[in-house]
């Protein structure tokens, strides 16, 4: 029977090997639910790679994925989808010829009974539809239903990536360096969507990110990689404060992050 207590997904002990070189070195994180459990590191610490396990992209070469119980491991990516996983990636992710509104309509029809009917007279689907307008407002792309997903600028398209994913109604959000290539006016909307979704109290978020001061500010736990292995883990406080972390990966940022955690 299925626990509150028990951890929502689980990696255990996960290695991820290309040719000599070890990626990920038998790694083992637990996300509890309700949380926005955070993975930090430098480039090649094997954050992504990772992420690509958990979320199926990509198969270890030894270890388990767990996701509420189940082992999900070598399920492909659609199924993993359907148990209630999403996931963003560096490169936006979106339907380019698709309107705003159609976009997550059909994310959201793909998760129900219709999904096999995806084409037929939108007024048939006044559910999905329903549910879209209100994804659209949650992250703040309002106006926009109309217009196509190409013509969007990049921090809208981020957005939109995000309320497709959240259309499909899952219960794990995994988000891939959901702030790359924005420039930091457009940051704050899209730390106020994560916040609206924590808000939600239903969802939990697994986030990798590389904005040290939005890792700071937003997260319940954090997981520090380096190397392929996992140096610490702890709240924020805690990892701003762990010398291993300062020497390794924080350095002159370490005065920065010690006064946001004690703010």
């Amino acid at each position: 029977m299925e626990s509150e207590k028990q951890p929502l997904l689980e990696a255990q002990q996960l290695r991820k090997v290309f040719g000599g070189l070890v990626a990920v070195d038998d790694v083992s994180v637990e996300i509890q639910r309700h949380t926005l459990h955070s993975i930090i590191g430098p480039n090649g610490a094997g954050k992504t790679t990772l992420f690509n396990m958990i979320s199926g992209v990509m198969r270890p070469t030894r270890g388990h994925v767990i996701f509420k119980g189940q082992e999900i491991t070598h399920l492909p990516t659609h199924q993993i989808a359907h148990l209630g996983i999403g996931r963003s990636f560096q490169i936006t992710n979106i339907f380019p010829t698709l309107s705003v509104l159609e976009s997550m309509r059909l994310s959201a029809q793909a998760m129900g009974k219709d999904n096999f009917r995806l084409f037929q007279d939108v007024d048939h689907f006044k559910r999905y539809l329903n549910q879209a307008e209100e994804i659209i407002d949650l992250v703040g792309l309002h106006g926009k239903e109309d217009a196509s997903a190409a013509s969007l600028s990049h921090g809208e398209k981020r957005k939109l990536e995000i309320g497709i994913m959240l259309a499909s109604s899952p219960e794990l959000l995994l988000l891939d360096e959901p702030t790359a290539g924005m420039s930091s006016e457009q940051v704050p909307d899209l730390l106020e969507i994560i916040r609206k979704i924590r808000e939600m109290g239903n969802k939990t978020i697994v986030l990798v990110e590389h904005r040290m001061d939005m890792v700071m500010s937003i997260s319940d736990r954090i997981t520090v990689m380096h190397l392929g292995n996992v140096l610490a883990e702890g709240n924020p406080k805690e990892i701003a404060n762990t010398q291993s972390v300062q020497d390794a990966y924080l350095g002159a940022l370490y005065g920065e992050l010690t006064e946001k955690s004690e703010a």
